[in-house]
């Protein structure tokens, strides 16, 4: 058993270490059927340590204002919501990738899906950054959707960059204005 969860830590770590230094290479060889179960576990795994990092740094201090014990309730609930939201997010995915002309299922955008969030560990981190780290992630977030839509939905990569970089664009003005807005607010 201890062999079998020390095995499943390395591949989840071996995967983590390939979307964030090679993401072409991965979403190129990830395999675009195999069921659903490896992906959701990558998934709820990320979100763990997400929860666990958004917990160290809660004790820290930097850029998370929420209590310790939000901080471990989060190491908890961010798998299920992971899980859960996860399908919803593959879903929205699957139609926009269904827009743009792919030929691949559901089960391939959910894995597109739960593989790009390799990054969530050290987007968490980022985070903390006012203004710039919540941008960086989503721009970093919009080049490894672009790279699944060329690699694994073999999609042109001008229109995906037109696609996700819209989006993108979109979302970076919601996230400026929120956080000005907050400003405003507490000042």
């Amino acid at each position: 058993m201890e062999n079998s969860i020390e095995k499943n830590i390395k591949a989840i770590l071996n995967t983590v270490v390939r979307v964030i230094s090679n993401p072409v290479g991965f979403f190129h060889d990830m395999p675009k059927t195999g069921g659903f179960v490896k992906p959701l576990i990558f998934m709820m795994a990320i979100a763990a340590i997400a929860g666990i990092i958004r917990a160290i740094l809660a004790v820290a201090g930097p850029g998370f204002s929420i209590s310790f014990s939000q901080a471990i309730a989060s190491i908890i609930i961010a798998p299920i919501f992971a899980g859960i939201f996860g399908f919803a997010g593959a879903g929205i995915l699957f139609i926009i990738w269904k827009i743009m002309g792919s030929r691949q299922s559901f089960e391939t955008a959910y894995r597109c899906c739960a593989y790009a969030g390799g990054i969530v560990p050290v987007t968490t981190v980022l985070g903390v950054i006012p203004f710039l780290g919540p941008i960086l992630n989503l721009v970093w977030m919009t080049y490894l959707l672009v790279v699944a839509s060329v690699e694994v939905h073999k999609l042109n990569q001008k229109i995906s960059w037109i696609v996700f970089g819209t989006i993108c664009a979109v979302f970076i003005l919601i996230i400026i204005s929120s956080q000005l807005a907050a400003r405003q607010i507490t000042s």
